[in-house]
């Protein structure tokens, strides 16, 4: 069954046309690899996709319901959640940071405390409490990125090169939990040119060449 399908897709940037994509269909619990050369357009895509950019053109229908780019709807907005490659955190508390969106959606009290503690343990951040965020290494500022979007429970997650710049172990765990989003039936797209997500189990491969989709 298809959770995102997206059709006559197009984004142009100084003349210079970036997207064409005639159609792309994302299958609901599905796990998809998005791969290209750099300035190919794939972190472009990803914004469209969570609502961030608009593209120039094209039409959408997310689980059966069709929605329009401009404005983006505010009922998608709650099922996608997108996680930048450098993710912004706030300098308050590493449980502010994973709380903020739960927050921001009238998540009650004792609901909210519970999945907060439930994500500092799924991405094993408890022992880091007491440390600033702006003093976390790059995989710990991932890993409480990775947190702040699962607690959310997205049915679509889009990632921008989440193992960029991590050394060897916060790779493996960083890759240790995108692969739990996969278990756990998020459909998620992952743009990354890191071999050992690429090559993770019942990964889709979904190449960006020349502004379109090519599949493996």
């Amino acid at each position: 069954m298809s959770l995102l399908s997206v059709r006559s897709l197009t984004r142009s940037l100084a003349q210079r046309r970036l997207l064409a994509i005639d159609e792309l269909c994302l299958a609901d619990g599905e796990s998809c690899v998005l791969t290209g050369e750099n300035g190919s357009g794939k972190s472009t895509l990803l914004r469209i996709l969570a609502g961030i950019d608009a593209p120039d053109g094209g039409t959408g229908c997310f689980d059966g319901r069709p929605f329009a780019w401009r404005p983006y709807p505010d009922w998608l907005r709650k099922q996608v959640t997108y996680v930048h490659q450098q993710p912004y955190l706030f300098h308050s508390s590493v449980i502010d940071n994973i709380a903020y969106g739960l927050r921001a959606r009238g998540v009650p009290g004792a609901e909210r405390e519970r999945r907060v503690a439930e994500a500092l343990s799924w991405a094993r951040l408890n022992h880091l409490l007491d440390t600033p965020p702006a003093r976390l290494s790059g995989g710990e500022k991932q890993r409480l990125a990775l947190a702040r979007a699962w607690v959310l429970r997205p049915r679509l997650l889009l990632l921008d090169e989440p193992t960029a710049s991590l050394d060897a172990d916060s790779r493996r765990q960083t890759i240790e939990l995108l692969r739990t989003f996969a278990d756990a039936g998020t459909t998620a797209v992952i743009a990354c040119h890191d071999r050992d997500v690429i090559e993770l189990p019942a990964m889709r491969r979904l190449d960006l060449v020349d502004g379109r989709i090519i599949t493996d």
